[in-house]
């Protein structure tokens, strides 16, 4: 009895923190299981995961729909209709449900999921090769080019995503804003799939192929993890065998594949960024500063460029700089650009210097953008790069259209639509030919029918753009009605002599 006390006041004594440890966690599970867990309509989750994670004609109309909105966001280079995009997908449903799935070791589920993923992500990526093979932009926009390989955000981005989206599952708090957030990390991705399969640029092809696969499994393996701590367990029936666990198992391990190199790939390039940054400033004082560094991985050779703020010059430090980043990318090849900015030795000449990069970088940028916005219009507007006037400082960009076969002016309207939609801080006009206008419908109540609506619009676009006046025929009543609403667009507008039929609209000629 006395030895008993005394072996436990010494084994209290000679490790009391231990004891107040394990009282915590003790205290915290048991408060997790009480007031968490057991909060949780396990079988009415689990009811809802399996009814929408099944493969269905809903699924993949929806899906396609949205790979196509993606696929045309990204050949826009327009974030917005990306989004748009995201609003549409139905990914979630598998990808929780093969996560949920994983957690209990439902095999026959997985197997459903797994399938609806297959098949869907078939689908997307042949629709999205499908409308970039009849597209004429398929050129690598920066929206394109920024899936095309895992980073390190990436991967937080699907990962912040699926814990959203399992907690809202679990707790039965699931919508629209969830889904959108989980297509944020896969939509995108599929779509520069298939945009790499239709132009066979495999560099892009395999880059976002691996993005989409880590982030698929992030969120996988996530929710799997999720469902596990909230309290859904294995729980085999007579039917479901060991080797179906076994199967499970080895799924699980194989699908982990792409996540682990992935991760590896991160973590050697988030390395290899910290030393770079050292390697470069070892060469300055202590009163130097570095203003900026990109390190493009995926470009061959890879490109490195650094912007030092120094009180003193150092010319050797860019061949110093090259040799030891060529070390730490393994003796890679490697194009390495170091400027160097001579500033003060206050604090404030070298922020004075930072500002000014930076507006230097700044201005670089939308240089660059400008261009790229010229050889869109050119492309769009079937005409050489040369015919596109770009007016920098006012952001206005302008081009005269070429003739396209059986395209009228609203075609060409849309194109500026198209391209306006993706710079929204630019004034962009296509100018088309002078194509035949259209004619306008009035209602019983002499107002503008839905499609006579329509027709003023594109008639006061077109007058804008070629700056032409515009005849108008028909009966004098509608005739007048249908002037008298030009002129409030600006439109300059005359009398037709046909007062017969319909309300007409047509380009005056030198003799009118």
């Amino acid at each position: 009895m006395n030895r008993r006390g005394t072996t436990f006041m010494n084994s209290k004594s000679d490790n009391p923190q231990h004891h107040s440890f394990a009282y915590v966690i003790f205290s915290f599970r048991r408060w997790w299981r009480s007031s968490v867990v057991n909060t949780v309509d396990q079988a009415d989750v689990i009811k809802r995961r399996r009814e929408e994670g099944d493969l269905s004609a809903r699924y993949l109309f929806m899906l396609t729909m949205s790979a196509g909105i993606a696929i045309l966001g990204l050949l826009l280079s327009s974030p917005a209709v990306v989004i748009g995009a995201m609003l549409l997908s139905p990914l979630m449903g598998p990808i929780i449900g093969l996560g949920f799935s994983l957690a209990i070791g439902d095999f026959p589920w997985m197997r459903r999921c797994m399938k609806a993923l297959a098949v869907g992500t078939v689908l997307s990526v042949a629709f999205c090769a499908l409308v970039v093979l009849f597209s004429p932009l398929q050129t690598v926009t920066a929206e394109i080019a920024a899936r095309t390989r895992p980073n390190l955000f990436d991967l937080l981005v699907a990962l912040f995503s699926a814990l959203a989206g399992a907690y809202a599952m679990i707790r039965g708090r699931e919508g629209t804003v969830v889904g959108v957030a989980i297509a944020t990390a896969l939509m995108p991705p599929l779509a520069v799939v298939g945009f790499g399969l239709a132009t066979f640029n495999w560099t892009v092809f395999t880059g976002a192929l691996m993005l989409y696969v880590t982030n698929l499994m992030t969120i996988a393996f996530t929710a799997a993890v999720m469902a596990r701590l909230y309290g859904f367990r294995t729980s085999l029936s007579e039917r479901q065998t060991q080797l179906q666990v076994f199967v499970i198992v080895v799924t699980f391990v194989a699908l982990a594949l792409p996540l682990g190199y992935s991760l590896r790939q991160i973590a050697w390039e988030a390395n290899v960024s910290r030393q770079a940054k050292s390697a470069v400033m070892d060469n300055f004082g202590s009163r130097a500063r570095l203003s900026e560094m990109d390190i493009k991985f995926d470009a061959t050779p890879i490109d490195v460029s650094a912007t030092v703020l120094t009180p003193e010059l150092m010319p050797e430090a860019e061949a110093i700089s090259r040799r030891e980043l060529h070390r730490l990318l393994n003796n890679r090849p490697l194009n390495f650009t170091l400027t160097q900015y001579q500033v003060g030795t206050s604090a404030t000449a070298a922020e004075q210097a930072q500002l000014s990069a930076a507006r230097e970088k700044a201005e670089a940028d939308a240089s660059q953008r400008a261009d790229e916005l010229a050889a869109r219009l050119a492309l769009i507007a079937g005409v050489p790069d040369s015919e596109v006037i770009v007016d920098r400082e006012r952001r206005r960009a302008l081009v005269r259209a070429a003739e396209l076969d059986g395209a009228g002016l609203a075609v060409y309207r849309a194109l500026e639509q198209r391209i306006a939609a993706t710079e929204p801080d630019w004034r962009v006009e296509l100018l088309p030919p002078a194509k035949a206008l259209p004619n306008v419908a009035l209602n019983e109540e002499g107002e503008p029918s839905d499609e006579g609506a329509k027709a003023l619009n594109l008639i006061a676009w077109a007058a804008g753009r070629i700056d032409a006046p515009v005849i108008i025929d028909g009966p004098e009543e509608a005739r007048k009605k249908v002037e008298q609403l030009l002129l409030a667009r600006h439109v300059a507008v005359r009398d037709g002599k046909n007062a017969k039929g319909d309300v007409q609209a047509r380009w005056a000629t030198p003799d009118e």
